[in-house]
């Protein structure tokens, strides 16, 4: 985790609806930090900053610094509510973390090699059923994703979450359901142009 992500923010006495949309109309974002054994606590934060840090994928799979009046705490972003139609964050949504305890993020999927591997070089086309995975670790070990080497993917072939190479310590959620969870991720198809070639 190279990054460090510090996110600045203010506590926010009132709840509701109406004191949100005050807090957005002076140009901030309303937000709440829970769990870690306290009481949640309502924030706000500067629009403008929260968007800066937003536009960085890793700040997702991070553990971030949120100071709050001074004081910071050890968290990861859980929940981003979003205006499209304004181009405008609604609310941000922070669960503080324990240094010691394992945690669970959702870490995006890095694809490489795949036009350059065995499928590629033959016209295959990568098709990604999935773009990013739900892990746990402790905090310290948390990836800001994780790669797919597409290298030696040949047309026809895919890999499954059992495949993938994660780092020391980190282990996918959803493989502990049992064997029938070792979903694909990537495959490699056949381009049309691959077929007729084929077929000529």
């Amino acid at each position: 985790m190279s990054n460090v992500f510090e996110f600045v923010a203010e506590s926010r006495g009132q709840s509701g609806k109406s004191a949100a949309k005050r807090a957005r109309r002076i140009g901030n974002v309303p937000a709440v930090i829970y769990g870690g054994h306290k009481e949640p606590q309502m924030l706000m934060l500067n629009h403008n900053e929260v968007i800066k840090h937003l536009e960085h994928e890793a700040v997702y799979s991070h553990v971030l610094d949120v100071t709050v009046d001074g004081k910071t705490e050890k968290a990861i972003l859980k929940g981003v509510q979003r205006n499209p139609a304004r181009f405008q964050v609604q609310h941000l949504d922070f669960l503080r973390v324990d240094m010691t305890e394992t945690v669970k993020v959702h870490v995006p999927l890095h694809f490489t090699n795949e036009n350059i591997g065995v499928g590629g070089k033959k016209g295959g086309i990568a098709a990604h059923s999935m773009t990013d995975v739900e892990v746990t670790c402790l905090p310290s070990a948390l990836p800001e994703y994780i790669e797919v080497d597409l290298s030696t993917l040949d047309i026809g072939e895919t890999l499954h979450l059992s495949d993938l190479v994660l780092p020391a310590g980190v282990s996918l959620v959803v493989l502990a359901q049992g064997p029938e969870h070792n979903l694909p991720v990537v495959s490699m198809m056949a381009s049309k142009a691959t077929k007729d070639d084929t077929a000529a």
